[in-house]
């Protein structure tokens, strides 16, 4: 396979700051010489954030010339703020969305918005916008955490296939065999579109497992046992880090991923690193 023109794009969340808006930006063109396919940008937990997401799309999608794809959430969305969005980013020229159920923020109980899952959300936005948007879904290869079985979660992101979705994005993973089962699984329930790996690259040991914890991302044993060893040696972590996802992607697209989606966590230098290792970089 020929990695350099394998599809690839990265996420970031919203700056808090004047600085974090600086350095995002920064970190933006850095990036552009990856070639990406997209951008996108987060929600915070019960669609927190919102205002800024909207800048900070906005502001991609004039300023970097790459496609910018806000993150929409179901989590206290009404479907009157959901379509006013849809008409604001069309507004902008934007014509990718990622569709989620979302977080629940801390303490947050009972209904949570007109909607209730994300195929709900999907269905909405195609009778909203019919085909304008491009939609991507997310898919969970070691199950969503709050799913009650394996087959429960494979039964939910076939809904949002269903529903409209155009292609999806995987949670960040490190046993690439748990999402070519998943690519398995979806295959015999009638499912063809493009399911991209979520790319998280290891640079900080503690802030990681808390990730993995919230999310229900597994660190492998071997893997967390070495991180541990290496948690307060920060140029030998980031080495071995590199060295683990960059063979992880490999093997990825060697087995017919179709490309990668990384959580930069509004960094370059590690997914910049890992790109050039597997000859992506168009510089």
């Amino acid at each position: 396979m020929n990695m350099k023109t394998s599809a690839l794009s990265c996420e970031f969340f919203p700056p808090r700051t004047a600085e974090g808006d600086s350095q995002l930006k920064q970190v933006q063109e850095q990036l552009k010489v990856l070639n990406p396919s997209y951008y996108s940008v987060t929600f915070g937990a019960g669609g927190s954030t919102q205002e800024k997401t909207y800048e900070t799309v906005v502001d991609i999608q004039n300023r970097c010339g790459v496609h910018a794809a806000p993150h929409l959430s179901c989590i206290g969305s009404s479907k009157t703020a959901i379509s006013a969005l849809l008409k604001a980013y069309q507004t902008q020229n934007i014509s990718r969305i990622v569709a989620l159920r979302g977080d629940r923020p801390s303490g947050m109980m009972g209904r949570i918005g007109d909607f209730n899952y994300a195929n709900e959300l999907v269905q909405f936005i195609r009778e909203c916008t019919g085909d304008y948007f491009h939609i991507e879904v997310a898919a969970y290869p070691e199950c969503h955490p709050e799913s009650r079985t394996a087959s429960a979660d494979l039964d939910a992101f076939v809904d949002k296939v269903a529903a409209g979705a155009n292609a999806a994005i995987t949670q960040y993973f490190y046993n690439d065999e748990a999402y070519y089962r998943f690519i398995e699984a979806c295959q015999q329930r009638g499912v063809t579109i493009p399911i991209v790996p979520g790319i998280m690259p290891i640079n900080n040991f503690t802030q990681l497992v808390r990730f993995s914890d919230m999310c229900g991302a597994e660190i492998p044993r071997w893997l967390r046992w070495r991180l541990g060893e290496l948690e307060h040696d920060r140029a030998s972590l980031r080495a071995y880090g590199l060295d683990v996802v960059t063979d992880l992607c490999r093997r990825l697209l060697q087995n017919g991923a179709p490309g990668l989606h990384f959580y930069t966590l509004n960094q370059a230098e590690l997914t910049l690193e890992i790109a050039r290792r597997l000859g992506m970089v168009t510089e």
